[in-house]
């Protein structure tokens, strides 16, 4: 199978500065990008699997859903503060492809916007026509998030290696993470591991700060498992750490 992360005909990578690699952007950026396309891959179908006048399933799936969509708002939230200005300062000749990007936020972020209140009357309704109208919104934002996703690992984060300083792509990651209830990051980070490929998802693992890890271990493993559960019943659930 070819890597979901390969450059489109057409498209050209932001020029890459001289200098050694000072972190592995290209690598994290990866493990994040594939757990918002599974994500956004599943949530047309999540949205569309409440009977009508469940509201019961719908507010469940609603907070969840709501929960990915803070994230990912969040995610290009840190980028565009923590990330892009650092990339036109410190490489100019990549301004044009980071302005790019943060449009493409933009329209990420439009996107979410317009969501929101569909999903927010469809977790008190449970009115089938309101799920499926929530359902296409979602399927217009994944079609947008599979060109932006790959296309800023593709075009843009092998730049970003060589400006950003390991502790500054930390700072990245960590962007926003206290806004979220523990429960839903622990949860989250079982997500992101069981949606990367074995040997990734231990090198992930490993980069995560240990009080981190042990309550992942303790707690987390056992909140992915239960909200994978209740999202898909049926479905066996993926294999992660």
């Amino acid at each position: 199978m070819s890597d979901f992360f390969t450059m489109q005909p057409g498209e050209t990578a932001a020029p890459v500065p001289d200098g050694p690699v000072l972190c592995p952007a290209s690598a994290g950026m990866r493990r994040i990008h594939r757990v918002f396309l599974w994500a956004y891959d599943e949530a047309p179908g999540l949205a569309r699997s409440a009977s009508d006048g469940d509201t019961a399933r719908a507010a469940y799936v609603a907070e969840v859903l709501g929960n990915f969509d803070k994230l990912l708002h969040v995610h290009h939230e840190g980028e565009d503060l923590l990330m892009y200005p650092k990339l036109r300062e410190r490489a100019p000749a990549c301004a044009l492809h980071a302005q790019e990007m943060i449009g493409q936020h933009e329209e990420v972020k439009r996107h979410l916007d317009d969501i929101e209140p569909v999903r927010q009357r469809w977790a008190r309704t449970a009115d089938a026509s309101v799920g499926e109208e929530l359902a296409e919104r979602y399927e217009a934002l994944s079609a947008l998030l599979k060109v932006h996703l790959r296309r800023e690992v593709t075009e843009v984060t092998p730049a970003v290696e060589k400006v950003l300083t390991e502790k500054e792509l930390g700072e990245l990651a960590s962007h926003g993470v206290d806004s979220f209830d523990k429960k839903v990051v622990l949860a989250y980070l079982g997500m992101i591991l069981a949606t990367n490929p074995p040997g990734e998802r231990e090198e992930f693992f490993r980069d995560i700060p240990f009080p981190i890890r042990m309550a992942y271990r303790l707690v987390g493993r056992r909140l992915y498992r239960a909200q994978y559960a209740e999202l898909f019943p049926g479905r066996a659930v993926p294999a992660t750490l």
